[in-house]
């Protein structure tokens, strides 16, 4: 039996309603609760769509995010989705980390990514400015939600393969229109998306990591089937 079960969301970028977004969400949040994960991490301001060099809209309403808290619980999975935050009289790119038990996330200042823990709900951000060597400790995976374009995916590749190798840390990458991927503690490759709509997964088991790529219409007729049989 695996130990940890994760899973990076990829899609093509949506600016919409932070309702419709929400809806979005819970597709993959579904899916990836049909496949036992633990984790799902979203890309970057995946509630409200990327920024795309326009000033950043408000944080949204928590009363607009009370779905996702319900999933988190529901599912018994820790969700990772992007945002504006409010901080110093600024909109600036943060996250919102969705807890079982939780009633309203966690919100923070997005940063290199967050450092998660397998079954537990100690949760840090790595700060954007930050040193690898500020990783929390006791942390297993760096997961890190991106916008990044194709001409900018090797830069991004390298560096969070580098960031894996050096702090011997497993890292998630969630991005929206290609270039998910997992990679190991020593910064192995251990599983890569191409283009399209999925769910990227990584098992962990005590031997090592194990990854996949699930179609999201895929993941969804198992889940519709399942439904059908009950």
């Amino acid at each position: 039996m695996p130990v940890w079960t994760i899973a990076a969301a990829q899609y093509s970028a949506r600016n919409r309603s932070v309702a419709e977004n929400v809806a979005h969400h819970l597709q993959f949040i579904e899916a990836a609760a049909r496949l036992a994960c633990n984790l799902v991490v979203f890309p970057e301001m995946s509630l409200t769509g990327p920024a795309n060099h326009q000033p950043l809209p408000p944080s949204p309403d928590t009363e607009l995010l009370h779905p996702l808290s319900h999933a988190a619980t529901r599912y018994g999975m820790t969700i990772v989705a992007g945002l504006p935050v409010e901080m110093n009289g600024e909109n600036r790119k943060g996250i919102a980390i969705f807890m079982p038990g939780a009633p309203t996330p966690l919100t923070l200042q997005q940063g290199q990514g967050t450092c998660l823990t397998p079954q537990t709900n100690q949760v840090s951000v790595l700060a954007p400015d930050a040193e690898g060597n500020e990783l929390d400790p006791n942390a297993s995976l760096l997961a890190t939600g991106t916008c990044t374009h194709e001409c900018q995916q090797q830069q991004s590749v390298q560096q969070l393969q580098r960031l894996a190798h050096k702090y011997a840390i497993a890292v998630l990458k969630s991005n929206y229109a290609g270039g998910s991927a997992l990679w190991d503690e020593s910064g192995q490759l251990i599983v890569r998306a191409d283009s399209g709509d999925l769910l990227l997964t990584g098992r962990k088991y005590e031997g090592g990591w194990e990854g996949d790529i699930i179609p999201l219409r895929e993941s969804l007729y198992v889940i519709d089937e399942s439904c059908c049989d009950a």
